[in-house]
């Protein structure tokens, strides 16, 4: 095994695990990161998605004793019942979109300058829904002074977990954001961000893990038994960094808004298309 595709490895599996819960899109960190380790092709689009299930295993190790005490508790407990089902009633919107509409979106967007674009729009986006939270809630629901509708994941009905899951579904979008969109979104309906966090964690437990045993299978015939250490280097990079960011953004929230995510995506964006423009750096589709 070439040591280098394994650094290659590691390296875009740290960044899915730091990017893949901020709303800065880890699908278009993966596909920039990979177009400048000229780590592209077939398989390393399968590559991109698989190694999100690292990212997810952080999110089931970090949150373990709540989805313990949901499996216990889903014959008998409401509480448990109630946020087992908005899970699955915010999972199935992407479910649907990605398998109608995820090859088209594979074979036309999955490149830097659309990514780049969508990074720019994403980031305005999230300017305009933390002005208006703030008009809304005042700056002071960043200390729990003021409350948002939904302060908890279990304050949510079917129709919150609905609504989010139908604004999932823009992040087939590369460079839009699965937890940006889901947290932004879910801002928009009057969640905390605390709250919006949280589910957004909890929704890409089966959206990524599903996802990535979809693609496995689909793509199959492209895979070898030499690219299983490549895939194990991956998930356990994705893994780890993942961990890492998922507590730290906790913390973050408590105090902090999400605009320094919205200008690194409008700058980032920016540098991506000065560069793909004027030839400085030559961008792999």
């Amino acid at each position: 095994m070439d040591i280098l595709i394994l650094l290659k490895a590691a390296v875009m599996g740290v960044v899915e695990g730091l990017t893949e819960f901020l709303p800065i899109s880890s699908t278009g960190h993966l596909i920039l990161a990979g177009a400048l380790l000229d780590f592209t092709g077939e398989t390393a689009k399968v590559f991109d998605i698989a190694i999100q299930t690292g990212a997810m295993l952080a999110v089931i190790w970090e949150y373990r004793v709540r989805l313990l005490a949901t499996v216990r508790g889903i014959a008998d407990e409401a509480l448990a019942q109630r946020f087992a089902r908005n899970v699955l009633i915010a999972f199935v919107p992407a479910a649907v979109f990605g398998l109608a509409f995820g090859s088209l979106v594979k074979r036309h967007l999955f490149a830097p300058v659309p990514v780049a674009t969508a990074f720019i729009v994403g980031g305005l986006i999230i300017l305009w829904v933390e002005r208006r939270h703030r008009r809304s809630y005042g700056e002071r629901d960043l200390q729990g002074e003021r409350r948002a509708r939904i302060e908890t994941v279990d304050d949510m009905g079917w129709q919150d977990a609905l609504k989010v899951g139908l604004i999932q579904c823009l992040a087939l979008i590369p460079g839009t954001s699965r937890s940006g969109a889901t947290i932004i979104g879910a801002m928009l309906l009057g969640f905390s961000r605390r709250s919006a966090t949280e589910f957004s964690f909890f929704l890409g437990i089966p959206t990524l893990v599903g996802a990535g045993a979809y693609s496995l299978w689909k793509q199959r015939a492209l895979l070898q038994a030499s690219d299983l250490p490549v895939f194990a280097v991956g998930l356990l990079f994705a893994f780890l960094s993942a961990l890492v960011c998922i507590r730290w953004l906790i913390r973050y929230v408590a105090t902090h808004d999400f605009t320094v995510f919205a200008w690194y995506r409008i700058v980032f964006g920016g540098i991506v298309l000065l560069t793909a423009w004027t030839g400085w750096v030559q961008w792999v589709d």
